[in-house]
């Protein structure tokens, strides 16, 4: 490895830890939304993606986009997703 490199490498290294240890304070910061609110709602239900868009009545290639953070869902699938949160079993049911 080039000094170079590994000076750069090294100050790297030193202040992540002035970071972590509040001596410095980081020069960005990035906020990481584990599950979003659509796979929440899946999860909370048990349903596999195919089975969950299927029960919306949409492609499992939309469903992801959802899920990931690419598309939002609007009108029908909305309402229909905050009834499938507040009483789940009502959903699975009437799906049944």
């Amino acid at each position: 490895m080039r000094k170079e490199l590994f000076d750069e490498l090294l100050e790297s290294v030193k202040q992540a830890a002035a970071i972590e240890g509040g001596q410095m304070k980081p020069s960005r910061v990035f906020a990481v939304n584990r599950k979003n609110e659509v796979a929440r709602v899946r999860s909370r239900l048990g349903l596999s993606q195919s089975k969950f868009a299927a029960l919306l009545g949409i492609s499992a290639n939309t469903l992801k986009n959802w899920e990931q953070g690419r598309r939002q869902p609007t009108g029908a699938a909305k309402v229909l997703l905050k009834v499938a949160e507040r009483h789940p079993k009502a959903v699975l049911e009437a799906a049944a």
